[in-house]
């Protein structure tokens, strides 16, 4: 059977399942958003004079909870306009509706009993063959099939999203022993290819895979918090990115997701796990009991381990929980050696295992944590994963870790790390003792472009299953390094095309970098037919390196600064003319610098998650590596016969001053940054390798290396004096400083190729030429330099 699927149903529109209609929307499907009908009107509706059989009654639940996710922070969409795919209705009137679907998605309530009256709707009105699957994340989904049809039975299976849906990339696939293995497979498939999720095929076993040992690591280390007795502020500097873990780190996280869920799940596995050796690990510290018993929540209850309140000068200030007398004090600043003594470290691969082997207290923690989750983990297969990559997979999308336990356990070496946990009295699985008796030292290997698993029956490596095709740096360290420095590796990736990988802090553009992109350009043009610029780190590139910059502007050194402009300029350039390719794979920030090289490659193949943007701004700059030129020439190809140009020329000023952020990568063609014509990809996992074939693509399409632009048209006066007249309201209103106005006007007036009496095309280098000088002569203002100093010192842009 050839399964395309149209149309989604998703029953209930509770938090998940209108996010989750919203994500199905982000990829062009139609979808209907079902609900209950309310039991009585509301106050509001009763003095409209609204009946219980209007629709707008009967639809306020889900009509609400639908327009609460679209304006919810972050954004279910990529893109607002996509939420008019999503048509809404209810269990009593519109159930039979289901009818017109190829896939039903149950998210009601986490009840058996109602999620079998609901099924029992859905058997009434579901056509054979439609996909039946639930979103539940606590309720064995052996028992949501039972005294179900066949049909039912054979297309039915859990699908559990983690929330946000669009944002976390886990999507957990849960079969019942009566699903249909082609059903199973398409699931895998069209989660990875489609709504861009590492697609895990779990067991049915309580909380699956991520949440079993995310909970369980949660847990264990809440009672060496207990233990050894530290404070929020440490646990919380100790287990964020520093170890690559999500900035909200462990409380922050716990009072975001809700204490009472945190608490629910973990008496739910401390009853559902009578044969678990680590059972008692689920039962509440004490810290955690004395806050849930209090209904200190979290931000759902206003206080947590963190509590907002107003200073006595009324100023916001967050107050931090003491974990000894349950009362809120000043946020408390860790301090520990072994931290301060990595901060410079950008690789958390390189940082880890200096932590765990710390020898301060902050390396007893992580050894006391790190262990013991290996530990668990080692033990949980094949109880709840036959493979060990599976737990990895699931942990690392469903909870942002950057690295899996197997992962981090290989990183600290596998036979040592074993020895001191059993010195520790932590005893690992008999199986991690048989893989090294044969000679087997590591969980993972690398061979010819793959990464390989050590698989347990067979006592071999095999490659990681659906991961065919794709580009993982690592795998291409041992042998396919072209070239590298401190802030770059150039790889062979295969079929005539390299790859450009920064390496430096935020993946900004300094020296290192520049000669990086210079040299890679060359490399391909040498011997190669296609140039890939992306990384598998959480940004394409932050921008360039301000710190240089704030050196040579505190110190007056303008000529310095304009040839480090021109250097720039001219490599951005050689981007843009280069005799092959090349094709910029941007995923998160893809900021200033970072958004100019990607505007003058030949293609972009950007991830969904690409907030792109030139901010410069914000700092007292303007765009000055061709951005303002490129923006400029991609105002000019907008014009047609008959259009308002001045009008279309000033939406692309504002993108600029207003240091526009694209949202998604969506809302980066929306913008300007990306062209119409550039692909997106989904699956973060996929995007090098969809970059590659794109270099392909344009190589044997017959690939012309391109020709400086010198029909730019520019307006002159007459743009000028648009610009003015807004930056002169503007300034009057109070909306913007003098020093915005300053900046504002050197960019309009790059943007209008000067002070000409009348509309001319110009060339791109006539344009460079204005941003060179526009920039260097900001350099040299005061106003300038203190917001240079104030987002590298303080973090924080200023507003003079």
């Amino acid at each position: 059977m050839n399964r395309v699927i149209k149309k989604v149903a998703v029953l209930g529109s509770g938090v998940m399942g209108s996010r989750i209609a919203c994500h199905f929307a982000n990829i062009g499907v139609q979808v209907l958003l079902l609900d209950i009908v309310p039991k009585e009107l509301s106050d509001d509706e009763k003095k409209k004079g609204l009946t219980m059989e209007h629709p707008l009654v009967r639809n306020r639940i889900v009509n609400t909870a639908l327009q609460t996710a679209i304006f919810s922070k972050p954004a279910p969409l990529f893109d607002a306009k996509k939420a008019s795919l999503v048509k809404t209705g209810n269990f009593d009137d519109d159930m039979k509706s289901i009818a017109e679907c190829d896939w039903v998605m149950e998210v009601v309530v986490e009840n058996l009993d109602i999620k079998k009256k609901v099924y029992d709707q859905v058997e009434k009105f579901r056509k054979p063959g439609t996909l039946v699957t639930s979103n539940t994340s606590g309720i064995p989904i052996h028992l949501m099939a039972e005294g179900r049809s066949e049909d039912f039975r054979k297309h039915f299976a859990g699908t559990h999203f983690f929330n946000p849906p669009r944002y976390l990339r886990l999507l957990e696939i849960i079969p019942t022993p009566a699903t249909d293995q082609k059903v199973v497979d398409f699931l895998m498939h069209y989660g990875d290819l489609y709504l861009g999720k590492e697609t895990v095929l779990c067991k049915d076993t309580p909380a699956f895979i991520a949440n079993r040992i995310g909970v369980y690591s949660l847990m264990s280390g809440m009672h060496v918090v207990e233990k050894m007795g530290l404070t929020v502020g440490e646990v919380d500097r100790m287990t964020g990115p520093i170890i690559g873990r999500a900035k909200s780190a462990t409380f922050r996280t716990m009072d975001v997701v809700g204490l009472d869920t945190t608490v629910n799940v973990s008496r739910n596995l401390l009853q559902g796990l009578p044969k678990d050796e680590s059972k008692d690990t689920f039962k509440l510290p004490k810290i955690v009991e004395e806050l849930y018993n209090k209904k200190w929540w979290g931000d759902k209850t206003k206080q947590g381990f963190f509590k907002k309140t107003v200073n006595e000068k009324g100023e916001k200030e967050i107050l931090e929980l003491n974990l000894k007398t349950f009362e809120y004090g000043s946020r408390t600043k860790a301090s520990f050696k072994s931290l301060e003594e990595v901060k410079d470290i950008e690789s958390v691969k390189e940082r880890l295992p200096k932590l765990i082997n710390a020898t301060d207290k902050a390396g007893e923690f992580y050894r006391a944590t790190f262990y013991d989750v290996f530990r668990y983990c080692s033990m949980r297969i094949p109880e709840i994963a036959d493979e060990l990559y599976k737990i990895d997979q699931a942990v690392c999308a469903g909870f942002a870790w950057e690295l899996g336990p197997f992962e981090t356990w290989d990183l600290v070496g596998v036979k040592a790390t074993a020895e001191k946990m059993k010195a520790a009295g932590m005893e690992v699985s008999p199986w991690v003792h048989e893989m090294l008796a044969t000679g087997n030292t590591s969980f993972y290997k690398f061979e010819k472009g793959q990464k390989l698993y050590y698989d347990i029956p067979t006592k071999s490596y095999k490659p990681i299953p659906g991961k065919e095709g794709l580009i993982i740096l690592d795998a291409f360290k041992e042998n396919k390094v072209v070239w590298s420095n401190a802030g770059a590796t150039l790889y062979d990736i295969g079929d005539g095309i390299l790859d450009l990988e920064f390496h430096t802090k935020m993946n900004s553009l300094g020296q290192e970098v520049i000669e990086g992109i210079n040299l890679a350009i060359a490399k391909a043009e040498e011997n190669y037919r296609g140039l890939v610029i992306g990384n598998e780190g959480a940004n394409f590139s932050a921008g360039a390196n301000l710190a240089m910059l704030f050196m040579y502007a505190s110190d007056q050194e303008f000529d310095e600064i304009d040839l480090m402009i021109r250097q720039f300029q001219t490599t951005m350039m050689k981007a843009r003319f280069s005799s092959v390719p090349v094709i910029s794979a941007p995923s998160g920030m893809a900021l200033g610098g970072g958004c100019e090289l990607s505007l003058h490659c030949d293609a972009i193949q950007a991830h969904a998650e690409t907030y792109i943007g030139l901010v410069e701004f914000g700092v007292g700059l303007i765009p000055a590596g061709g951005g303002t030129k490129e923006m400029t020439l991609r105002a000019s190809d907008s014009y047609a016969p008959g259009d308002p140009e001045l009008n279309h020329l000033q939406e692309y000023f504002m993108t600029i001053a207003t240091a526009k952020v694209a949202t998604s990568a969506h809302e980066g063609k929306a913008l300007g940054y990306i062209k119409p014509s550039d692909e997106i990809t989904l699956n973060r996992a996929r995007l090098l390798a969809d970059a590659k074939r794109k270099a392909i693509e344009l190589s044997e399409a017959g690939y012309t290396q391109p020709l400086e632009r010198r029909d730019i048209k520019v307006h002159g006066q007459s743009s000028l004096a648009l610009f003015e007249a807004g930056i002169t309201g503007m300034l009057y209103g109070k909306y913007i400083s003098e020093h915005d106005a300053l900046i504002a006007r050197k960019l309009g007036y790059i943007m209008s190729g000067g002070d000409l009496s009348s509309p001319t095309e110009v060339s791109e280098q006539y344009l460079l030429d204005l941003e060179r000088e526009a920039f260097l002569s900001l350099t040299g203002e005061p106003k300038t330099v203190e917001r240079i100093h104030s987002i590298l010192f303080k973090g924080k842009p200023l507003r003079n």
